[in-house]
């Protein structure tokens, strides 16, 4: 069976369609429980950015279907390195900030230990 190259290319853009629904589907089936991580969430967006971007690419020379995949794949990996980037970060800024929020204590608990030793002082 021949194909013309108008439909080839309806194939292609219904191929690359379908991968992006199916992306779209796993995406909010992913969401129902607990919240994304940061990780998650860049994991899932270079996914689908990659496959959106592979699928135009990949109607262009024939090939949408690989192109999704490559692209969701290679954008997935991509994804993931960026978020777990950002989550370390985050998981270190949420330390120092205990750790600083601690240090105001103590400094609060030894601002009111001088006041109280300055007032015994001041009563001998």
């Amino acid at each position: 069976m021949k194909f013309s190259s108008s439909n080839r290319s309806n194939r292609g853009v219904m191929a690359a369609a379908a991968g992006i629904a199916f992306v779209g589907a796993l995406a909010l089936a992913g969401c129902s429980g607990q919240p994304l991580s940061t990780r998650e969430k860049g994991t899932l967006g270079g996914g689908v950015l990659g496959a959106g971007t592979g699928a135009i690419i990949g109607a262009a020379v024939g090939a949408p279907g690989a192109g999704a995949a490559i692209g969701g794949a290679l954008g997935a990996g991509t994804g993931y390195v960026v978020g777990n980037a950002l989550q370390n970060q985050e998981v270190t800024s949420r330390q120092q900030q205990g750790q600083i929020n601690y240090q105001q204590r103590e400094i609060q608990s030894q601002r009111r230990q001088i006041q109280q030793l300055q007032g015994e002082q001041s009563t001998e």
